[in-house]
């Protein structure tokens, strides 16, 4: 089983306010890490490879735990219902290209169950998936 800690360690600090910075369409300060987590070997730095997702079992486990699950749905839900679409305005770089990576593995994930990952690729990314995640994923 998925050793998932980390992330609920760091989101107990860090949760309410990245809710409270996407709700106003401004995310201002760091917690994409842990809160939009993606695939490890896609960052380099101690914050990356330490909340990086090791493979597509951990990425299930963490969308079926009780907590993380249920509260990356909720911050994917609030960048559906903005009215931005330019997803920069909201992240900056590169963490706009961190969150499309994190959608595309979640999305993977869920094995295409849940639409609300596509809705956001249609609606920041054209609907194109993050090509370095499929990679990774093809070879893990």
């Amino acid at each position: 089983m998925a050793d998932l800690n980390r992330f609920i360690q760091a989101q107990a600090q860090y949760y309410n306010q990245a809710l409270d910075e996407l709700r106003t369409g401004h995310k201002r300060s760091h917690w994409m890490w842990f809160i939009f987590p993606q695939l490890k070997g896609l960052g380099h730095s101690h914050a990356a490879t330490y909340y990086g997702i090791n493979n597509l079992e951990e990425a299930q486990a963490f969308l079926r735990h009780p907590i993380l699950g249920q509260r990356y749905l909720e911050l994917c839900q609030v960048l559906a219902d903005l009215s931005e679409t330019d997803i920069h305005i909201i992240f900056g770089s590169p963490d706009d290209m961190k969150l499309k990576s994190s959608l595309t593995l979640f999305k993977r994930a869920s094995e295409h169950k849940n639409p609300l990952f596509q809705v956001l690729l249609d609606k920041y990314f054209q609907g194109a998936e993050d090509q370095r995640t499929l990679q990774l994923l093809s070879h893990s």
